[in-house]
């Protein structure tokens, strides 16, 4: 049986043609050892009734409604949680992830590969900054980290249930990185670029913020290296200072004091600039510390419909 896991946040524009060409998809392809869960972010429009008519009029379908919104990791770990397939699909309903691939991982899954990732070919409605960003974002990443991750990869996937079972009983931390932690744990993987139709209802739940706040945590979560880059700067202003200090020293010796003030400023400036974004940076990872040690879960479930 194969858990197809379907993360939802307000898409009561999108949610019938979704389920529609899944339905479609798994019909035509003779898949009938199946389960859909959809799981509900917390939604504040129609959404849920959608799922819970959803549930109700398929035996094969379970909508997991959350208390509030929790956030689009702690949606498909709990969709994750909840699976019994031997392979899992996590993916989201706005159609962006294109129901119709779903034969061809399951088929990457039959030859062994125990992680199927999916990787966007091109982004129609990404917008040139947005592709830029997310390939400095990529390239970023890949240079602090043990691992490779592709650019433009996705919360679209496979794993195995080897792999869902180690991300239920080990990977419980409370921020997280789903898609590096599944590339952190190893095991057989290809990757599948596909083309990434454009959105057709709706739009992207995602703003800048939320992006940039999605990326501290990826950087935080991956690597220790930003930590490090601390000591490398300190190392780097400590000469700097020495030099200047004895060009100070040498002209005033020489009976030319050097007044640089100007330079004097900018240097201090600059200083303070560094040293607060250095103090940012272990914020970030102090901040994450914080909310481990309090141990809250992940998230919490109003109401299961199966």
């Amino acid at each position: 049986m194969v858990s197809i896991v379907v993360s939802v946040f307000n898409e009561e524009d999108v949610l019938p043609h979704f389920k529609e060409e899944l339905q479609t998809v798994l019909d035509k392809n003779n898949i009938e050892a199946y389960e859909v869960i959809f799981v509900n972010d917390g939604s504040t429009d129609g959404s849920r009734d959608i799922l819970t008519g959803f549930a109700q009029k398929d035996e094969k379908i379970t909508a997991i409604h959350f208390s509030r919104n929790f956030g689009h990791e702690p949606a498909m770990l709990a969709g994750i949680d909840h699976s019994k397939g031997k392979a899992v699909i996590c993916l989201d309903s706005d159609l962006q992830h294109p129901p119709e691939l779903i034969p061809k991982m399951l088929e990457e899954y039959e030859k062994g590969h125990e992680i199927i990732n999916m990787v966007r070919n091109s982004r129609q409605d990404g917008g040139f900054i947005k592709r830029i960003s997310s390939k400095l974002f990529y390239r970023f990443l890949n240079s602090i980290s043990e691992i490779k991750f592709e650019a433009n990869a996705s919360d679209f996937f496979l794993i195995s249930e080897r792999i869902a079972d180690i991300m239920k009983k080990d990977y419980r931390e409370r921020v997280r990185y789903i898609r590096g932690f599944i590339q952190l744990l190893g095991f057989k993987k290809i990757t599948l670029v596909y083309d990434a139709p454009e959105r057709k209802f709706g739009k992207s739940k995602y703003s800048f913020f939320k992006l940039v706040k999605f990326s501290l945590t990826a950087i935080s979560t991956i690597s220790q290296a930003p930590l490090k880059l601390s000591i490398i700067i300190g190392f780097v202003y400590a000469l700097l200072s020495v030099g200047l200090g004895i060009f100070s020293l040498v002209m005033k010796i020489l009976g030319n004091p050097y007044s640089g003030y100007t330079t004097i400023i900018v240097f201090v400036s600059l200083s303070f600039s560094i040293l607060f974004f250095m103090i940012g940076i272990i914020g970030e990872y102090i901040g994450q510390l914080f909310i481990e040690t309090k141990n809250r879960p992940l998230y919490i479930i109003d109401k299961i419909n199966k």
